[in-house]
């Protein structure tokens, strides 16, 4: 198959980005593993001060990063796909793009590190009420808009994906994990189960799609 510079950069780079996000997924989870999150803010600042490493890890560091690969497969996969179904490709790429934003802007996890290191220098009922806002934050209207934006980003782009050169197989891998996405692991216990059980299908479907874009990279 030939293809054009642009789609041979972007799948090239999105091959590598595939690669990394498959490889962030079990680091995340041997974090939670070695050592769960505190449950009250004052645990987080003492955690943060102890070691502000692990604090950034437990407060999904790892998914910042991770997000940021998401962009560049995201145009990858826009790039690819417009071919056949141009419309419905910008739809679901913006949806995505806008979920990420969400994400970010959700995340508190260096504002904590920032109020951990005033609290160390002298503690004050301020900063834990500081600390307690930033966690509601976390996990609040824009961690829950970045988790349903991108499950019907996924959802979306699996179905315009199917009889493309990615086959059908990993277009309904895909799609298991678009499902399971929409359901935010802020849901209670079905959101958490949900949410652990699309990362299966979601490694798989980015170990197939990074075998195509293996191909395009070279193609």
């Amino acid at each position: 198959m030939q293809t054009d510079e642009t789609t041979r950069t972007l799948s090239k780079v999105a091959l590598y980005a595939s690669i990394a996000m498959a490889m962030i997924i079990p680091a995340q989870i041997i974090v939670f593993f070695v050592s769960f999150p505190p449950e009250t803010a004052q645990l987080w600042l003492s955690l943060f001060n102890r070691n502000w490493v692990l604090g950034l890890l437990q407060m999904d560091l790892l998914f910042i990063v991770d997000n940021i690969l998401l962009v560049l497969l995201y145009l990858a996969l826009y790039q690819i796909l417009k071919v056949k179904n141009k419309p419905v490709m910008m739809i679901a790429i913006i949806l995505g793009l806008l979920g990420i934003a969400s994400f970010f802007s959700s995340n508190p996890a260096f504002e904590m590190w920032q109020a951990a290191r005033e609290y160390a220098k002298m503690p004050r009922e301020s900063l834990l009420t500081i600390a307690e806002a930033l966690i509601f934050q976390w996990k609040g209207t824009a961690f829950n808009i970045y988790y349903v934006l991108n499950g019907i980003t996924l959802i979306t782009t699996t179905v315009v994906m199917r009889g493309s050169i990615f086959g059908n197989r990993t277009a309904t891998v895909g799609l298991i994990s678009g499902i399971l996405m929409v359901i935010p692991s802020t849901a209670g216990t079905v959101g958490l189960v949900c949410s652990l059980l699309s990362l299966i299908p979601w490694m798989i479907f980015l170990i197939m799609m990074a075998g195509t874009f293996r191909k395009l990279s070279h193609a």
